[in-house]
């Protein structure tokens, strides 16, 4: 799958990506607990780029150039702008 492929509010089944650049994490709280969360840019083979959202220990442990593969993802939209997480069922490994 590519960025191009993408649409808000689909399932993602598996996406290769590239991390371009990471923001710094900061720290949320919901009814269902506290954690961290931050936003990272990240490109397909095509160049294309979306917003990736990683939580928690996903923030420590993918960096700026790690080419990651991302299963059963799924994607949303935040200001007019496309994301794509793992949400509570995905994984993210860097490849």
């Amino acid at each position: 799958m590519l960025v191009k492929d993408l649409k808000p509010r689909m399932n993602v089944d598996e996406i290769i990506l590239e991390i371009v650049s990471k923001e710094e994490p900061r720290g949320f709280a919901s009814a269902k607990g506290t954690g961290k969360v931050c936003n990272a840019a990240a490109k397909d083979t095509d160049g294309k780029e979306v917003s990736l959202t990683l939580w928690n220990e996903q923030c420590a442990e993918i960096n700026e150039g790690n080419k990651v593969k991302i299963t059963n993802g799924w994607t949303s939209e935040f200001r007019g702008s496309l994301q794509v997480s793992t949400g509570r069922n995905g994984k993210i490994e860097v490849i």
